[in-house]
């Protein structure tokens, strides 16, 4: 109890040595304010000093899984998880120097891979049982020591849109807006909590699940939206559509951290060569503060002609990856305190679409890697959308 009252009084700016008389005239109230504040004190994020530089880190940016590996890895459909795939994508993971999974736990039109156990997300619907067992398939990670991590896909939700056209954008005739495509895919609305809650809901059925990081995609508003913005219906207050994307991604960080997963988010490559995108919503750094991975999508076919000097950026893999590697970190500069760790998407597929463009294999592959390794980069995610990854990869070419 004395080591108590000396707290509250040393906080409350009475020295120790002060003696009874300064003592006694402390009131009740003020040792119940500075009780609360001791108390808020003790519940505070420890500060962590630099042991390279000795300076203190007052960004209270700590790692809630600081045992996680170097993650290399490659991405895994829900379909794929269901099938014989699975073994054979494993196996990869086993026999090479990866050490990482991201399995899609809600895909790109929205869906669920797996029936949830959450009463809420089970009741409405929005899954498919691609995913026959998602235990099990937690448990093959854990024996053969994958890292796990769940790909959520947040704001391009078709089948949510449907459901509820309220969270959507609305046509001036009252229809859900698309993009228009084949296969028409709509959006929910970032300003909506609501759209915000689903989506850390489904994170946190991930997290009791054993998956050790929440991976986010498709956090932003719809390629040019800044051109239909005008026409569509939609609930919106007075933040920017750059603010509202980092509120969503610094909420993600402070919901799930303390269950000790680790937030990231993927981010078009261009964003860190380019300020801010804000029709999109997406400025690297402000995304960047709130995460502990940021996750570039660097992929050479992406990008257009003159990017990194190069007249056809696919046939160019190691000047685009390092190049854009340099842009990260010059970027990353203005947030040294809390930037965090820096892993790319690279290419490990052939982008037929282009009228200038090569086949990928062993050599562009790790054309990538070297260029990653050269710009200081030592974690990497594979993209293949069907899961079929170049055989015969050096993923550690030190």
């Amino acid at each position: 109890m004395e080591l108590l009252l000396s707290a509250l009084l040393i906080l409350f700016g009475v020295g120790v040595g002060g003696g009874e008389e300064e003592a006694r005239s402390v009131t009740f109230e003020q040792i119940v304010t500075a009780a609360i504040a001791f108390q808020e004190a003790r519940q505070a994020p420890p500060q962590i000093v630099d042991p390279e530089t000795g300076e203190l880190n007052r960004s209270g940016k700590l790692d809630p899984d600081p045992d996680a590996p170097k993650v290399k890895g490659i991405y895994m459909t829900g379909p794929s998880a269901g099938v014989a795939r699975f073994d054979k994508l494993v196996q990869l993971v086993k026999d090479t120097e990866l050490n990482a999974i991201v399995l899609d736990v809600k895909e790109d039109h929205g869906y669920i891979t797996f029936e949830p156990s959450d009463p809420e997300l089970k009741a409405m619907g929005n899954y498919q049982k691609w995913i026959r067992d998602i235990h099990k398939v937690m448990q093959t990670f854990e024996e053969n020591d994958i890292y796990p991590i769940a790909r959520i896909v947040v704001f391009k939700d078709t089948a949510l849109a449907r459901k509820r056209p309220d969270l959507s954008f609305l046509r001036p005739d009252g229809t859900v807006w698309d993009n228009g495509k084949s296969n028409p895919e709509s959006f929910v609305n970032p300003y909506m909590k609501e759209v915000w809650d689903y989506n850390i809901r489904i994170a946190k059925e991930a997290a009791a699940l054993g998956f050790r990081e929440i991976q986010f995609d498709y956090v932003r508003f719809p390629e040019g939206f800044e051109n239909k913005a005008d026409v569509l219906t939609y609930t919106k207050d007075e933040r920017s559509r750059v603010d509202v994307v980092a509120d969503f991604v610094k909420y993600a960080r402070e919901e799930l951290n303390p269950l000790g997963v680790r937030v990231s988010v993927d981010i078009f490559g261009y964003a860190a060569s380019v300020p801010a995108a804000e029709g999109i919503g997406q400025d690297f750094n402000k995304i960047s503060t709130y995460v502990d991975v940021i996750s570039p999508m660097v992929y050479p076919s992406h990008y257009s002609t003159g990017w990194f000097n190069q007249k056809h950026p696919d046939t160019a893999p190691y000047e685009v990856v390092y190049g854009a590697m340099m842009d990260t970190h010059k970027k990353l500069e203005e947030i040294a305190e809390v930037k965090p760790i820096i892993r790319p998407w690279i290419q490990d597929f052939t982008a037929r679409w282009l009228d200038v463009y090569i086949p990928y294999g062993v050599k562009e592959v790790e054309a990538q890697i070297r260029a990653l390794q050269d710009a200081g980069i030592e974690e990497f995610l594979l993209w293949n959308s069907g899961n079929v990854y170049t055989e015969g990869v050096n993923y550690d070419l030190k």
